[in-house]
């Protein structure tokens, strides 16, 4: 029996115990490995419905969206029509920022690679038109500049905004018709949606929320995010398989299974180099290439991208050096518990990568000067206050704003615990998970400028 043999197995016998224990309500798994991919299915796309989950179920696959926005950027580099290290405003001469010359700077790579430096959680509503992200982008004139283009990384999803306009101007298309016309057909995928208007024709899933932290997870109230961020990851579904598909292409020097060429060769290599290092935060890469994450796992270099939108959750995981590729797509629970148990069997058995677990707290790394994480932080999505209290602990406050304040989360409170560095993590969150919290930077007075947990958001108390 082949490895792969016996993780179709492995999969056949846990993955719905699997599901269960980690109070997920449906999900839909794909591997690839010797040049063949196994899937299996289990639980419901809807808990309002108890409609079955199966391998041709299509599940939101949120940021992993970011790989093919990218791709088809890379797509009109080949042509020769784009270039990574020309200024957006010589594609968009009316890319606007509330700190103009700094939008003057701002290069195209680094919206690939998440270092332009704006504000990047903008879910402006804009329509559902097909010139929503045209009017998205038009909306970014007063939104502020964290720090200088290229100086660091923090996620950017108004940036993958920008980068699906820059596709849609040079091909004169909207973005749903790129991805149809540019990736879908040339990879000859049958069970993929750009938005809900085509998820509707399959059996599609919707996620699932906790109206409270100890509740029963109900569906959620809406199916996706608004459509004017679709670039970025609030719309693209699809079944494990064809998401492998599209990874199948990159990892073929950019051709497709029957052969079509997608991209040159050397693009799609180019994709996975390093381009910026991040700060220590546990549960993401340790760099970012174009589009793609880089995990500097033992057994690697390993690349992907995760996914997550209302109440569904998607995981990517590629070993290059192996030829093998991993996609496991959720609709709610404890979703990265879920991942962890399935990666971690799959990878070390095929590809000898060992996954690292999720972060825990460290008494020894506790911080000898709490006061430089004291204060007061903020972004369009949220205002964090970290405290101290009279026994000398760290507490962090997150206040949600905006579209997920509307979503119905409220006020989170949580002790911050030592764990490497200038990084903390929580004690607890309502996933059960010890999210990493790194504090970069300085204010000129010692204290952090920052608290980064993949975005940074920035210190607005003095």
């Amino acid at each position: 029996m082949s490895k792969l043999s016996e993780i179709d197995a492995w999969l056949a016998d846990n993955f719905a115990e699997l599901l269960a224990k980690h109070q997920v309500p449906g999900a839909a798994v794909a591997v690839f490995a010797n040049g063949e991919v196994i899937d299996h299915a289990a639980g419901v796309v809807n808990k309002s419905t108890g409609v079955e989950s199966t391998v041709d179920s299509v599940f939101q696959i949120g940021s992993i969206t970011k790989v093919w926005t990218t791709t088809l950027a890379m797509q009109l580099v080949d042509e020769g029509r784009l270039d990574l290290d020309k200024p957006v405003r010589d594609y968009l001469p009316e890319f606007a920022l509330s700190d103009d010359a700094a939008a003057g700077r701002i290069t195209v790579r680094q919206l690939t690679c998440h270092t332009s430096g704006f504000e990047g959680d903008i879910f402006t509503d804009t329509g559902q038109g097909d010139d929503c992200v045209a009017k998205l982008v038009a909306t970014l004139a007063d939104v502020p500049q964290l720090f200088e283009p290229g100086e660091m990384f923090s996620y950017n999803n108004a940036g993958y905004c920008v980068l699906g306009r820059i596709v849609e101007v040079l091909r004169g298309k909207s973005y749903d018709e790129c991805l149809r016309e540019h990736l879908f057909a040339p990879l000859g995928l049958t069970h993929a949606a750009a938005g809900p208007y085509d998820a509707i024709r399959y059996r599609a899933a919707i996620g699932h929320v906790q109206p409270a932290p100890d509740a029963e997870s109900v569906a959620a109230p809406v199916w996706a995010l608004t459509r004017s961020n679709a670039p970025a990851g609030s719309h693209l579904a699809m079944r494990p398989r064809d998401l492998l598909t599209f990874v199948r292409m990159h990892l073929n020097e950019g051709r497709a299974d029957d052969g079509t060429q997608v991209l040159r060769p050397e693009t799609a290599r180019a994709m996975w180099e390093r381009q910026v290092e991040l700060p220590y935060l546990g549960l993401m890469g340790g760099a970012w290439g174009l589009g793609w994450m880089i995990f500097d796992w033992d057994g690697g270099p390993v690349i992907g991208h995760d996914g997550g939108t209302i109440g569904q959750s998607a995981f990517l995981r590629v070993v290059p050096g192996s030829n093998v590729a991993v996609a496991l797509l959720t609709n709610g629970g404890k979703p990265l518990h879920l991942y962890l148990d399935i990666f971690r069997k799959v990878l070390g058995d095929l590809a000898g990568v060992e996954v690292p677990p999720l972060p825990e707290p460290n008494a020894a790394e506790a911080p000898a000067d709490p006061s430089r994480f004291v204060g007061e932080y903020s972004s369009q999505v949220a205002d964090i206050v970290v405290t101290q209290d009279e026994d000398g602990d760290l507490w962090l406050e997150r206040t949600p704003k905006g579209i997920f304040a509307d979503l119905g989360t409220g006020p989170e409170k949580s002790k911050l615990l030592g764990y490497k560095g200038d990084t903390l993590v929580v004690e607890h969150d309502g996933l059960g998970l010890h999210m990493p919290h790194a504090f970069v930077g300085d204010d000129g007075s010692g204290r952090a400028l920052f608290v980064h947990t993949g975005r940074a958001d920035r210190r607005v108390s003095r």
